[in-house]
């Protein structure tokens, strides 16, 4: 006698994550199924799908986006399929596109899921992630380094204080820093303007400095 295999039914849920909550989407192989508002933790959606759906195969995907992947790594450990998705490459129909909600996003995702048609980003290791996290770090830093030294350039410019041909330059040696330091004017607002700028100069130095030695 032969045996028969039977193929599990398939869940597929479609998560529109937010930091405060997330509107769920659920719906199988043979129903549309349903949405729902739960508190963002994987656990939660893992104990609601063990007691509904514990016979079922189960794929989920998001949105990339601020939330980052740890939810996409847990549900990975609970043994799902899992997904994370370029928002661009989620199919909208009709008014899909100019009407915008979670429950309706969780709904596309599910839909979107179901059919076949979403396929995810890649999803870098954890090291890479934060080596990312550093790279952005040292790229800000960059950024506000820039815009405070033109800042206090141009409060130099504005009081008419011309800085001396030895320093006008992109490099800030310890010399102009103590000559900037060493400014004065009429009233003590303005010279506290400066030295604020000057203390934020200081602060993103140190930070620079020590995002190169991690």
């Amino acid at each position: 006698m032969e045996s028969r295999v039977t193929a599990l039914p398939k869940l597929f849920i479609g998560i529109d994550i937010h930091k405060r909550s997330w509107k769920i989407h659920c719906s199988t192989d043979l129903f549309a199924g349903k949405s729902f508002t739960m508190p963002p933790d994987p656990e939660k959606l893992y104990e609601y799908v063990q007691k509904h759906f514990s016979d079922h195969q189960v794929t989920t995907a998001y949105e990339a986006g601020c939330c980052g992947y740890s939810a996409h790594r847990s549900f990975k450990n609970f043994g799902w399929k899992s997904l994370v998705v370029n928002p661009a490459d989620i199919q909208r129909k009709g008014k899909e596109r100019y009407t915008k909600t979670d429950r309706i996003d969780a709904q596309l995702i599910s839909r979107e899921l179901k059919d076949g048609r979403l396929q995810s980003i890649i999803v870098p290791d954890i090291e890479r992630e934060e080596l990312r996290s550093l790279f952005r770090r040292r790229n800000d830093l960059v950024k506000g380094l820039r815009r405070i030294k033109s800042l206090i350039k141009m409060q130099l410019l504005y009081y008419g204080i011309k800085i001396p041909p030895e320093f006008d330059n992109d490099h800030w040696s310890h010399d102009f820093r103590h000559w900037v330091d060493s400014q004065e004017f009429v009233y003590g607002t303005a010279r506290e303007c400066l030295a604020v700028k000057c203390v934020i100069f200081v602060s993103l130095i140190r930070n620079f400095v020590m995002s190169r030695v991690s």
